[in-house]
């Protein structure tokens, strides 16, 4: 999607960037990205633990 973009195209997206929000805010919004991508992570953890606890008390249900 991204693989044609170059140095020149990055450059000009991030001055709009800063152009919209302003300097004071791009570390805001920097921060608020991370921990959406940090929540998201747990969320996915979560998931998979609980997928493999249902899937291990199926199993020794079978073994019964």
């Amino acid at each position: 999607m991204f693989e044609n973009l170059g140095a020149g195209e990055i450059l000009i997206i991030a001055l709009v960037i800063l152009l919209l929000f302003g300097a004071k805010k791009i570390p805001e919004l920097a921060q608020g990205l991370g921990k959406g991508i940090r929540e998201f992570k747990k969320g996915l953890k979560d998931v998979g633990d609980e997928i493999k606890k249902t899937d291990d008390e199926i199993k020794k249900t079978d073994k019964s």
